[in-house]
């Protein structure tokens, strides 16, 4: 894609044209993260699916960028970027803080009147809050790489490289500056399903905090539990794209989620 902000996986041995005509799948990483965080996913998806990731500024290859430091920046953004970039039908999906950011860019697209996504899949994440999370709020660099250890994941030996991370931690300091900043402003609730996915043993997110997605929507709202911690993405890749697949309607199979 031509945009700045998207990056696309197609498998090598097929090209650029494998998916044309595919539905997308507009993937928000998480704090810290950039668009190869969705890789695994990708393959499992392809060829109905085509993923679309972005890339956040200041990581990656916009690592020499300076990162928005506010969630509101984030979604505005793109917003506008998906409104120039994207096409055809297409659905979020983000994980921890992408999943808000997923959220704020829909609601984005909704205010404007534009098109917007089939569904949000929303992943690793609370519902929306009018004060910032206690995990979100973290004071100084130590507090942020403490976070990031507890939340486990499987890059997570990157940060005991002191060069790696003296180069990632200006990001996760930007991300985190911009989670703890970020309180709900009530707006009126989107008329798009949700799927909401959590690992069951999720260090700070507990599944009741997932279960709250459902108050901002009008439409239908799935929950999947997965068994594992915060990136339990990283090792169930299969099973979400099972759901991801079924809940968009490209397996030929009700969707087996359950309602919340």
């Amino acid at each position: 894609m031509s945009g700045e902000w998207f990056r696309r996986f197609v498998p090598d041995s097929q090209g650029a044209s494998a998916t044309g005509g595919a539905l997308r799948l507009v993937c928000f990483p998480h704090a810290g993260g950039g668009a190869s965080a969705f890789l695994r996913l990708s393959r499992e998806v392809m060829p109905g699916i085509e993923v679309v990731a972005v890339q956040y500024p200041g990581r990656q290859d916009r690592r020499n960028e300076e990162p928005l430091a506010g969630i509101g920046l984030l979604a505005d953004a793109l917003a506008d970027e998906v409104r120039r970039e994207l096409a055809g039908p297409y659905a979020f999906f983000g994980h921890s803080m992408g999943a808000i950011i997923a959220h704020e860019v829909a609601l984005r697209l909704a205010e404007r009147g534009d098109p917007g996504p089939e569904r949000l899949f929303l992943s690793g994440r609370g519902a929306p809050s009018t004060t910032p999370y206690a995990h979100d709020r973290l004071r100084t660099d130590a507090d942020v790489l403490a976070m990031v250890r507890k939340l486990g994941g499987t890059a997570n030996a990157v940060f005991d490289d002191p060069d790696v991370l003296a180069m990632v931690m200006p990001t996760l300091r930007a991300d985190y500056r911009a989670l703890g900043s970020y309180v709900w402003t009530p707006r009126p609730a989107l008329d798009v399903p949700f799927t909401v996915l959590i690992g069951d043993a999720d260090p700070v997110v507990p599944v009741t905090a997932v279960a709250g997605w459902k108050e901002f929507t009008t439409a239908r709202t799935d929950m999947e539990v997965f068994e594992g911690g915060h990136f339990y993405l990283d090792v169930r890749t299969k099973e979400v794209a099972r759901v991801v697949t079924s809940a968009l309607g490209l397996d030929g199979k009700r969707n087996p989620a359950v309602a919340v």
